[in-house]
């Protein structure tokens, strides 16, 4: 039975490379150093600073707000919104469903004004219940899926950078 298995098995593999399939590996970008401007405290930016420098020994993250214009990129994050929208009421007037929207607007220029990737915005939302019972759980739960929203939106921010073919 074990040797059908692995036989199988090994008689599929070739047809995995065949179809397409490549684990994504780690990201290249074009530009060796990258200046992040965003708002004080920006939870996005903290994160995209941290996937950055661990995603690659290449690129250097530029911190020093006095030297933007050292980095061959400026990625900047024009907004970050958390909105909490009330979806649905029971016949007392009761919260009973949320949405929950994280909004980010960004783009990445050059010090000489080229814009690579124009201002763009990603958007992440999740529909959660409420109920007032529980009011401190789903306060822990949101936190929780905006956390989530924003680890997201810094895996497509990672991927779109990584795309980037030429800085002119």
């Amino acid at each position: 039975m074990q040797k059908r298995t692995l036989l199988t098995a090994l008689a599929l593999a070739p047809l995995l490379g065949a179809c397409g399939f490549r684990l994504r590996g780690v990201p290249t970008f074009v530009f060796r150093s990258l200046y992040i401007q965003a708002g004080r405290g920006s939870p996005v930016a903290r994160e995209l600073s941290r996937n950055l420098a661990s995603a690659s020994d290449k690129l250097t993250v530029l911190r020093d707000p006095a030297s933007p214009d050292d980095a061959e990129a400026i990625f900047q994050i024009v907004s970050e919104r958390q909105e909490r929208v009330i979806v649905g009421m029971n016949a007392l007037g009761q919260v009973r469903e949320l949405q929950l929207r994280l909004r980010v607007r960004f783009k990445l220029r050059t010090p000489n004004g080229d814009e690579p990737i124009p201002e763009t915005e990603i958007l992440q939302q999740r529909d959660v219940t409420y109920n007032e019972t529980n009011a401190l759980s789903k306060e822990a739960e949101e936190a929780m899926l905006y956390k989530d929203m924003r680890t997201d939106i810094v895996q497509q921010l990672l991927r779109r950078l990584a795309a980037v073919k030429s800085l002119t």
